[in-house]
């Protein structure tokens, strides 16, 4: 039975590689694979049980006769439960990234880009769109920020050429800065949440990597773009007719949203309780500002049905689920053992943390970044526990932080590697052949310029 999960975990690798072809979406395969992976495993459970956890099985017996029931309720009490609430915190802290851009957007909040470039330069164009894209995804999701600047580019820019390229370089921006602090990326609130990473050290060592990688593609995307974009102003952007605020306000929004965010980490420090629940704080803080600031419109009945956020919404349910499923069939593969027997292997043929990394980088392009993230994340933590006392698996160890990094710029190898990707080429319409020709060697470029750079920054400290 460990060979049947084995083979739905590759299997289902494989339809989510191929998803752009076949149009199978990767959510649900995600929750495929999550949902019969643990029915199989409850189905034999006893004898993974008693392979894997006899001893706390016979402290959870007390002397009890053991049965098919109580091996069931051992599953779910000890190791099923486990799994939820990994896959749950980090859920949760993308739905309240989700709301909180979202309350942001229907209030104008980010109507300063569109202030900002106000020009035909293409230059200014591309750099002023990325940098806000690289910076908020430091701090928000990265496909809530990737579809907020998408819209952007596509109200302002007409050109469907010029859009492609401008919208390949969001991408990388929103990877990339998502990728060098543990609130950005999904992979990095795994890190996190498991104590592997601290946010200082995470973000002090993947910043300067993370800029080179998203910096140079850009700088060589920037040389494609004509002398003049192709421009359409419009009066602001769409946003719906239910808010009135002035400059001061939505800049004291933008700061309670994005600033308290910013704040999740010394909440993890002080309390030493999930980041969702300081995400979801500010949550909370936010939304009550949103209500004073619009009380009038409310008490009228005037709030409309905005498009916007509906599309982003949709998006954003999407990668909850995805990651929800992924976290749960690997879970269910973690306790069978095999992971641990893979572990093993690896360190044994390979050994090489960086080559490690390298592979996996091409194999997020082929896949899914966060798929192989985890798929890394739970080999390692599967021989050396969630963290070692030292060396590379350690708290702060490299290896953490290379597989962050590899795996993040993998994904944008390939546009089906992340789903940041995946939105850009159903907006744009783009064809994978054109992404591999056009973009796909300034990224690899600019990784592996990036790895580099984190390789001396290990040397030198070492």
């Amino acid at each position: 039975m460990t060979l049947i999960i084995v083979l739905m975990l590759v299997f289902s690798y494989v339809l989510i590689a191929t998803g752009h072809f076949t149009g199978v979406n990767k959510a649900a395969i995600a929750m495929f694979l999550g949902t019969i992976g643990w029915v199989v495993f409850v189905i034999w459970g006893e004898d993974f049980v008693m392979k894997q956890h006899a001893i706390e099985y016979t402290e959870f017996l007390n002397g009890s006769v053991s049965t098919s029931k109580t091996v069931k309720y051992f599953i779910y009490d000890k190791l099923f439960l486990y799994y939820v609430g990994r896959a749950a915190a980090i859920v949760m802290f993308l739905l309240a990234t989700m709301s909180i851009i979202e309350i942001l957007n229907n209030n104008g909040c980010f109507d300063f880009i569109n202030e900002w470039i106000r020009t035909r330069n293409p230059k200014r164009v591309l750099w002023t769109i990325t940098l806000a894209t690289f910076v908020l995804s430091a701090t928000l999701d990265n496909l809530t920020t990737t579809m907020l600047m998408l819209v952007i580019m596509h109200s302002i820019v007409k050109s469907r050429s010029q859009r492609m390229l401008i919208g390949s370089a969001i991408v990388l921006a929103a990877c990339f800065g998502g990728c060098f602090t543990v609130i950005g990326d999904s992979t990095g609130l795994l890190l996190w949440g498991d104590e592997a990473v601290t946010a200082t050290h995470f973000s002090a060592y993947l910043l300067l990597p993370a800029l080179i990688a998203w910096i140079i593609p850009t700088i060589l995307i920037n040389r494609e773009l004509p002398s003049r974009l192709d421009i359409e102003w419009t009066i602001a952007p769409y946003r719906g007719d239910d808010t009135r605020l002035n400059r001061w306000q939505r800049i004291l929004m933008l700061f309670v949203g994005i600033g308290g965010l910013w704040f999740v980490p010394t909440f993890l420090s002080l309390t030493r309780l999930s980041p969702f629940l300081g995400a979801l704080c500010v949550l909370s803080v936010l939304w009550v500002v949103n209500e004073a600031f619009n009380r009038k419109l409310m008490n009228a009945d005037q709030m409309s049905q905005r498009r916007f956020p509906r599309v982003l919404q949709y998006g954003a349910i999407q990668q909850m689920l995805f990651v929800m499923g992924i976290m749960l069939g690997f879970g269910a593969v973690a306790e069978t053992g095999v992971l641990t027997t893979i572990a093993e292997w690896v360190e044994g043929n390979i050994g090489n943390i960086w080559l490690i990394g390298i592979f996996s980088g091409f194999l997020s392009g082929a896949v899914d970044m966060f798929t192989i993230a985890i798929s890394d994340i739970s080999i390692a933590q599967s021989l050396h526990g969630v963290t070692a006392v030292s060396g590379p698996y350690a708290t702060n160890g490299i290896f953490w932080l290379v597989i962050a990094f590899c795996t993040a710029a993998g994904g944008c190898l390939l546009s089906v590697g992340s789903i940041c990707g995946i939105a850009l080429m159903q907006m744009e319409h783009i064809r994978l052949g054109w992404y591999v020709k056009r973009i796909a060697p300034k990224v690899l470029i600019g990784w592996l310029l990036g790895l580099a750079v984190l390789y001396l920054e290990q040397a030198i400290i070492a």
